[in-house]
């Protein structure tokens, strides 16, 4: 220790340069994230397809209470269910594909190549 209390200003720059490698290695990259999370569900719409905090991914179908909350639709039979915009924690922006070369929903393409409407299709 110097009698001209180099010690203390040693430690005092010692903390600074602590504080401050927090602040950019924790709590900026964190802020930064809520932030974007935010942007994220103040930006949906109805046909988005979601995933919420506890792993639920369904299809955004209606938007209720102002906005702070939704009905989705999950599952192959189209279960719907109400969550609140803060139990979202991604989403897919789903884009109707133009041009797309697949075969339509209602129709088949049987063995042969030629295509048959579901409802003529039998079950062997």
């Amino acid at each position: 220790m110097t009698p001209n209390g180099g010690f203390g200003m040693t430690n005092i720059l010692v903390m600074a340069v602590f504080f401050v490698a927090i602040y950019f290695f924790m709590i900026r990259p964190s802020a930064k994230r809520k932030k974007q999370e935010d942007e994220m569900r103040r930006s949906l719409k109805v046909g988005d397809e979601i995933t919420t905090i506890g792993g639920i991914v369904g299809r955004i179908v209606s938007i209720k209470d102002g906005a702070e909350s939704f009905i989705i639709e999950t599952g192959a039979d189209r279960n719907k269910l109400k969550i609140k915009r803060w139990a979202i924690s991604s989403c897919e922006n789903v884009k109707s594909p133009a041009g797309n070369a697949s075969v339509p929903d209602k129709k088949l393409v049987n063995e042969t190549g030629s295509s048959e409407d579901k409802s003529k299709v039998t079950a062997n």
